[in-house]
């Protein structure tokens, strides 16, 4: 099950979700996170990095030019965008990991009764369980985002198959009744190149 935070304004603190009872402590050994595949509109070739931080903590997804237009000229096309990575996550033998919490970043401007949904789904290759969350915004508004999914409780990778991890993100954006020629977007974007996606790590022993 997974449960939702949304903070509108970076301004407003995000409280994170808490390690479930039977973690264990990260592995000091190195993880590696690889991309597979990655598909979709949001997501060209070349536009995603993905990296894993020193303590094994967490891995960090940074996109580039992932924005969602709609009005002041946009195709019909660019009103959704979506991204789809396969991930081969290599964790040191004894250990599986689960994702216990899932942040992400980004800005959004909306006319005065526009609306948008950035929208995110999980699951392990091969399992016919997948959770998904979506978090609405609504005009006006014009200001940076975060929104957070908090599983309970978290699911862990099988200790006797690799299956890879996928995460399919999407953004969504309507003009609803704002005037359409004034446009509205909300991306997931990173110009300052800081990531605009977090994954925290839940560990446990196999």
């Amino acid at each position: 099950m997974i449960s939702t935070l949304l903070c509108l304004a970076m301004a407003v603190s995000c409280v994170g979700a808490p390690q479930p009872a039977d973690a264990a402590e990260a592995p000091t050994s190195p993880v590696s996170v690889r991309i597979v595949s990655v598909n979709g509109s949001g997501c060209p070739q070349g536009t995603t990095e993905v990296a894993v931080a020193q303590d094994n903590s967490e891995f960090t997804v940074t996109h580039h030019g992932y924005v969602a237009r709609a009005g002041a000229g946009a195709d019909p096309t660019d009103a959704r965008k979506n991204c789809q990575l396969a991930l081969d996550v290599e964790v040191p033998s004894g250990f599986a990991f689960g994702i216990v919490l899932a942040d992400y970043r980004g800005a959004a401007v909306l006319r005065d009764g526009a609306n948008a949904v950035q929208r995110a789904s999980y699951y392990f290759q091969g399992s016919t369980s997948t959770t998904a969350k979506s978090h609405p915004f609504h005009g006006p508004f014009a200001d940076q985002w975060q929104t957070m999914d908090i599983a309970d409780p978290v699911v862990y990778a099988s200790c006797a198959n690799d299956r890879l991890f996928n995460i399919n993100t999407e953004l969504r954006v309507s003009v609803g009744t704002s005037n359409p020629a004034l446009g509205s977007f909300i991306s997931m974007d990173a110009p300052d190149r800081n990531p605009n996606a977090h994954y925290k790590f839940a560990w446990k022993r196999c």
